[in-house]
């Protein structure tokens, strides 16, 4: 008898272990379950977060792009585009005065255009070529640094020259905004788009 109950014991012992170990399988399972919808759900709130913090990014650089072609235009215009029609001529550019009254304009219109947010794919070509005759007719020659030390006097610092550097950021920041587009805080945002664009959405 006792040999019969000790046998009858070992034989239950397996099954026991068996059930136990799925017991802690599925309490594994549910943890695992629960963390995974614990991360899932984070990383939905951080897109969120992160597509919401997108809108306003283009912001800043439309800001610094459109304020800096309204204020050479500015500067153009209260001198007299005249004046710069003759340092183009000058340089050997055709057409000096025609070409510094259209700078002029384009660097109002499109500045202005930009720091509202509206209509950047388009102003953005003629502000890209008034960029570019900048660039190679004239800072082309004076290297890449915008800030050059030419010397340091009792009067104070002298600058050099200045290199293509802010050129080629005004560039970066136009064809950020044109592909990008303008983001919150524009114009384009609250006009009322073609049903065209909209079924494309």
């Amino acid at each position: 008898m006792a040999i019969g109950r000790i046998t009858h014991t070992a034989a239950s012992v397996p099954p026991l272990r068996r059930i136990q170990t799925r017991r802690r399988h599925a309490h594994r399972t549910r943890r695992k379950s629960t963390s995974n919808a614990h991360s899932s759900t984070r990383l939905k709130k951080t897109k969120a977060a992160s597509s919401a913090a997108a809108g306003w990014a283009p912001l800043p650089i439309r800001l610094i792009v459109g304020f800096g072609f309204l204020a050479h235009g500015y500067a153009k215009l209260s001198r007299g585009p005249e004046g710069f029609g003759v340092v183009l001529q000058t340089l050997g550019v055709p057409l000096p005065q025609l070409l510094a009254w259209l700078t002029t304009l384009v660097e109002l219109v499109g500045g202005g255009a930009v720091l509202a947010g509206v209509f950047i794919p388009l102003v953005s070509v003629p502000m890209a070529i008034v960029l570019l005759t900048a660039l190679f007719t004239v800072h082309s020659q004076y290297g890449f640094f915008s800030v050059k030390f030419a010397e340091v006097t009792s009067a104070g610092i002298r600058f050099g020259p200045v290199g293509y550097e802010i050129i080629l950021l005004y560039l970066a920041g136009l064809a950020t905004l044109a592909v990008g587009g303008p983001g919150r805080l524009s114009l384009e945002a609250v006009l009322p788009r073609p049903k065209r664009i909209e079924r494309s959405r």
